[in-house]
């Protein structure tokens, strides 16, 4: 479980981020997915990571700390979102060379957490990224965010069509968790996963 959780760093860069051999989990998708929200309620700070109805607010790699000071401690990357359309060309392009050298650089990290609106059908934009994770052996899981916004039926439907559609291209798929930031949905899931890798990381070490 997680017992603390406080800020440690925002970085502009992955050469600038915190030494450190601890496994990191970092959280990523499309601006605006509750991305903010997400990590705030599986860390029970609802002030934590900067909640904003404005699309893009965050633009640097900002690490935080879980579980300070015990053998079971680990960092949360909350990374800038891609595809913030108002953005322009040149913000763009900067926070996908931030993000891609993250990921293909930080040697802590442990999987990315892709995080999806379950309201909409899959958008291009996030199945080339995850294919681009793919594609450069970058573990990730898929978290679907904003469940309370759909009915039961409707999103065990949405769910089911971005399996399908993932299966397209994809001999298997990654992990998946359902979620509402609202309704604490899906806290116990992710929190248990992220706690299993570090388990099998301690045990192999």
């Amino acid at each position: 479980m997680i017992q603390s959780a406080s800020f440690v760093i925002s970085s502009p860069d992955v050469m600038q981020c915190p030494q450190s051999t601890i496994p990191e989990y970092a959280f990523i998708g499309r601006s605006n997915v509750g991305k903010s929200s997400l990590i705030n309620m599986l860390t029970h700070n609802p002030k934590l990571a900067k909640t904003s109805q404005k699309p893009g607010k965050t633009l640097l790699i900002n690490h935080f700390i879980i579980n300070a000071g015990t053998d079971q401690h680990w960092h949360l990357v909350d990374l800038p979102g891609y595809g913030f359309a108002q953005a322009g060309k040149k913000q763009r392009a900067k926070l996908k060379t931030m993000i891609e050298r993250y990921c293909l650089l930080r040697e802590a990290l442990v999987s990315l957490f892709v995080l999806v609106d379950c309201r909409h059908e899959p958008q291009q934009i996030d199945l080339e990224f995850m294919e681009w994770l793919g594609e450069n052996e970058i573990p990730f899981a898929i978290v679907f965010t904003k469940a309370d916004k759909l009915s039961k039926s409707k999103l065990t439907i949405n769910v089911e069509t971005y399996k399908q559609k993932l299966l397209e291209t994809w001999a298997e798929l990654p992990p998946i968790f359902v979620t509402s930031a609202e309704k604490g949905l899906g806290e116990a899931e992710v929190i248990a996963y992220i706690e299993g890798i570090n388990r099998d990381i301690t045990n192999r070490n």
